[in-house]
C-alpha cells in the first residue's frame, strides 16, 4: 500500500511540474498577444490560468484525502492489537475454586485453563474439571489471560431475617382449663396392648391388624361410663417400631405399660421403660393375661424392680392393675387408676389463641390427598385455619375423628384427622397455626432456606476436606516424580493407567450381583421411617451392598418402576398397592415388586433376596469309595474291621504316615445366607 501511494505522489508531482512549465509558456505568449489584440478578449487568459490552478488544487486535495484513508486503514488494526489497561476484564475468584469454576468466571472453556498451565510445574495429567486450584495457579491463569484479579470469599447470600414460626410463651395460669389425659399404651409384642384398647372402646381393631400386630400409631378418644375422656395412643410393640414408640412418649402424659403375666419382662418392655424415663412420663402398670393358669403377676413386679419400676406393693409409686384384655376383667379399675393419676398431675391447657399440636401420623389418600393424624395441645382447631408443620402448610378443609366422623372443632388433648395439606408433613412434626396463607408461605420458605443453608454448609465442609486430600495427594505425587523429566513422569503414569484394566463383562456381572438396590414405598410416613431404621442396621456390606435408591409414601408408581429398572433393583411395598398396569409394566421391564402387610415378613423377604445375591458355599460330603482294595494279593470288595489291606489311589503323589485316616468325599454347592440380623 505504501509503494502505491509513493507512485501516485510521484505521478502527481510530475504532472504539476509539466503544468507549471506549460503555464509559464502561456504567460509569455499572452504578453505578446496583449499588445496586438484588442481589449475584446480580457477574460479568456485569466480563466484559462485559473482553471489550471484549480485543477492542481483538486489533485492535491484528492491526494490528501487518499493519504488519510490509507493511513486510517493501516493504523486501525494496529490499535486494536495493543492491549488497553482500561478494557481488562475483572475476574472474581476465591480460594479453592475448581477448574470448571475458574473457566466459567473467565468466560473461557476448560481447555484454556489447561493450556495456561501447560508449561508450569503443575501436573495437569491429574487435573480434572472438579479439581481445586491453589492460589498460585489461579494467579498464573489470570495473568496469562491478560485479565485483572479480584479476590472474594465464597459467595454468600445476604443474611435473611428469621421468618420462622414458634410456639407462644406459656399462657397465664388463669386462662388454663382442665383437659383429658393423653395416654400411651406400650409394651412387648403380643402382650395384649391392642386387645386392651379394643375392649375399652368396644371395636375390633385387633382383628383388622395384619398378622395380629399393630403397624401404625393409632390415636383414639375413649369416653368412660363415668364421663371422663382419655385419649389413647396405641404404639406398636414390635422391635422394628422403636422410633415410633419414642415419638409417642414425647406427646403423652401417662404411659400404661402392658406386661403379660405369663411372659414377664421382655426386650421391648425394657425399651418402653427407658422411653418413659427419657420423656419423664409416669407409668401405670397393667399386668395382662392374668386369666391364664401359668400367670404369675408377682414375678412380673419383682422383675421390674431391676429397672427401677417399683410398684405400690413394694413401697413405690407405680400403680399395678391385674387385668385380662381377653375377658375384660378389671379394665375399669385400670381406667380409674389412669384418671386418678391424671387428677394428681392436674393436666390443663389453654384452649384460646393459635393452635399448637403434633403430627402423630401422616399418609396420602387417593381421594383426599395428604392426611395427618394430630394431637391438639393448645388452642382450638377449626375449619379454615392455616397451619404449618415442618416444610408443609395447610388450609384446613375437613376434620374427622378416629371413626371417620366429621368434626367442626378440635380442642386440647383431642386426636383429629386433618385434610388440606399442600404437602405431606412428617410424623413428629410440630403443628403451628399462623394468621394467613402469605405467612404460611413465608414460614415454609424460611425453613427450606435454612435446610438449604445447612446442606451448603455441609457441602462446603466436604469440599474443603476433599481439597485438602487432593493437595496432600498432589504433594506426595510431586515428591514421587519430582526429580523426573516430564516425559519420564508421563510414561510412568501411562504405565500405571495401563494396569487399571476395565472390568470384563463376566467380572462386571459378578460385581453387580453383589449389589442389591431397593425402592421402599409405605402407606404412611411412620411405616417408611421404621423400614429405613431397620435398613440402617444392615452390617453385611462385605457380603452384598444394600443400596437405597428411593423411598416414599403412597402406592407404587411408574416412576418407582423406572427407577428400579435403571438401577436393576427391587421394589418393596408395605401396605400399598401396585395397579395392574404397573405390574404389567414392571414385568416387561424385569422389575420385581414385592408387597407385604406385615413388617417382619418384608424384612425376611429382604434377607432372602440378599442371600440370593451371595455366591454358593461349597460343602464336603463323605462318600467313602476307592479305586481298588487288596487283601494280600487278592482283590477284595470288603475288608472287615481289624484286617490289614492294601489301597490303590488315583493320586500318585500322596504319601501316607502311620495313623493317617483315609476319607473320600464329594463337594456340593449350598446356597449361602446373609449374616445380617435385624434383631427379630
Amino acid at each position: 500500500m505504501n509503494q502505491k501511494l509513493l507512485r501516485l505522489e510521484n505521478l502527481l508531482r510530475c504532472h504539476t511540474v509539466c503544468r507549471q512549465l506549460h503555464n509559464l509558456g502561456q504567460r509569455r505568449t499572452l504578453a505578446q498577444w496583449r499588445r496586438v489584440l484588442s481589449s475584446a478578449y480580457p477574460v479568456w487568459p485569466a480563466q484559462q490560468y485559473t482553471g489550471s490552478w484549480q485543477t492542481d488544487s483538486l489533485f492535491g486535495a484528492a491526494l490528501s484525502q487518499y493519504r488519510l484513508l490509507v493511513t486510517k486503514k493501516e493504523v486501525r488494526p494496529r490499535k486494536s492489537q495493543l492491549p488497553s489497561t482500561k478494557s481488562k476484564k475483572e475476574v472474581e475468584v476465591w480460594i479453592g475454586m475448581t477448574v470448571e469454576e475458574l473457566a466459567r468466571a473467565m468466560e473461557k472453556d476448560i481447555d484454556f485453563i489447561y493450556e495456561a498451565l501447560l508449561n508450569t510445574t503443575m501436573d495437569i495429567d491429574s487435573l480434572e474439571a472438579d479439581s481445586n486450584l491453589d492460589e498460585v495457579w489461579i494467579k498464573e491463569v489470570i495473568k496469562k489471560a491478560g485479565m485483572k484479579l479480584k479476590w472474594s470469599k465464597l459467595k454468600q447470600d445476604k443474611v435473611r431475617e428469621n421468618k420462622d414460626a414458634v410456639r407462644r410463651p406459656q399462657a397465664d395460669p388463669a386462662l388454663l382449663t382442665p383437659r383429658s389425659p393423653v395416654v400411651t399404651i406400650m409394651g412387648h409384642v403380643d402382650h395384649g396392648k391392642t386387645t386392651l384398647l379394643d375392649k375399652l372402646r368396644k371395636t375390633q381393631v385387633a382383628e383388622m391388624e395384619a398378622g395380629g400386630i399393630t403397624q401404625h400409631i393409632g390415636a383414639f378418644l375413649v369416653s368412660l361410663p363415668s364421663g371422663e375422656k382419655i385419649t389413647f395412643l396405641d404404639t406398636p410393640g414390635h422391635a422394628a417400631f422403636s422410633a415410633m414408640r419414642a415419638r409417642g412418649a414425647q406427646v403423652t402424659d401417662i404411659i400404661i405399660l402392658v406386661v403379660a403375666a405369663d411372659d414377664g419382662v421382655m426386650k421391648q418392655t425394657v425399651e418402653s421403660i427407658q422411653h418413659a424415663k427419657d420423656a419423664q412420663v409416669p407409668i401405670v402398670l397393667a399386668i395382662n393375661k392374668c386369666d391364664k393358669a401359668e400367670a404369675d403377676p408377682e414375678k412380673v413386679k419383682k422383675e421390674l424392680l431391676a429397672y427401677d419400676v417399683v410398684c405400690e406393693d413394694f413401697g413405690g409409686d407405680v400403680q399395678a392393675v391385674h387385668v385380662s384384655a381377653l375377658t375384660g376383667d378389671n379394665l375399669m379399675a385400670l381406667a380409674e387408676a389412669t384418671i386418678t393419676l391424671a387428677e394428681i398431675l392436674e393436666l390443663k391447657a389453654d384452649p384460646t389463641g393459635p393452635v399448637e399440636g403434633t403430627v402423630i401420623e401422616s399418609f396420602t389418600d387417593k381421594g383426599r390427598g395428604p392426611v395427618t393424624t394430630a394431637i391438639i395441645q393448645r388452642g382450638t382447631l377449626r375449619k379454615g385455619s392455616i397451619l404449618v408443620a415442618g416444610k408443609s402448610w395447610a388450609k384446613v378443609r375437613l376434620m374427622f375423628d378416629e371413626n371417620g366422623k366429621t368434626v367442626n372443632e378440635a380442642y386440647p388433648s383431642m386426636p383429629v384427622g386433618i385434610i388440606g395439606w399442600r404437602d405431606l408433613p412428617s410424623a413428629g412434626d410440630e403443628i403451628l397455626e399462623v394468621e394467613s396463607e402469605a405467612r404460611a408461605h413465608e414460614v415454609v420458605d424460611w425453613r427450606k432456606y435454612e435446610q438449604e443453608q445447612e446442606k451448603n454448609k455441609e457441602a462446603l465442609e466436604t469440599i474443603e476436606e476433599k481439597r485438602k486430600e487432593h493437595q496432600e495427594a498432589h504433594r506426595k505425587d510431586r515428591e514421587k516424580y519430582g526429580n523426573l523429566h516430564w516425559k519420564e513422569r508421563a510414561f510412568i503414569k501411562y504405565q500405571e493407567r495401563k494396569k487399571q484394566k476395565l472390568l470384563r463383562p463376566k467380572e462386571k456381572v459378578e460385581r453387580d450381583s453383589n449389589i442389591l438396590p431397593i425402592v421402599i414405598k409405605g402407606d404412611v410416613d411412620g411405616s417408611v421411617e421404621t423400614i429405613l431404621n431397620i435398613i440402617d442396621t444392615y452390617d453385611a456390606s462385605h457380603e452384598c451392598d444394600l443400596e437405597l435408591v428411593h423411598f416414599g409414601v403412597g402406592d407404587i408408581s411408574e416412576n418407582d418402576v423406572n427407577l428400579a429398572e435403571a438401577f436393576h433393583g427391587v421394589i418393596y411395598g408395605f401396605n400399598v398397592n401396585a395397579g395392574k398396569v404397573i405390574q404389567e409394566t414392571a414385568a416387561k421391564k424385569g422389575v420385581k415388586i414385592k408387597l407385604h402387610k406385615i413388617i417382619y415378613r418384608l424384612v425376611e423377604d429382604l434377607q432372602e433376596e440378599l442371600s440370593s445375591r451371595l455366591p454358593c458355599i461349597v460343602e464336603e460330603h463323605t462318600v467313602g469309595s476307592l479305586t481298588s482294595l487288596k487283601h494280600h494279593k487278592d482283590d477284595v470288595s470288603v475288608i472287615k474291621t481289624g484286617m490289614d489291606c492294601g489301597l490303590s489311589l488315583d493320586e500318585e503323589m500322596i504319601e501316607f504316615k502311620v495313623g493317617d485316616t483315609i476319607v473320600c468325599y464329594e463337594e456340593n454347592e449350598v446356597p449361602a445366607k446373609t449374616t445380617w440380623d435385624p434383631g427379630f
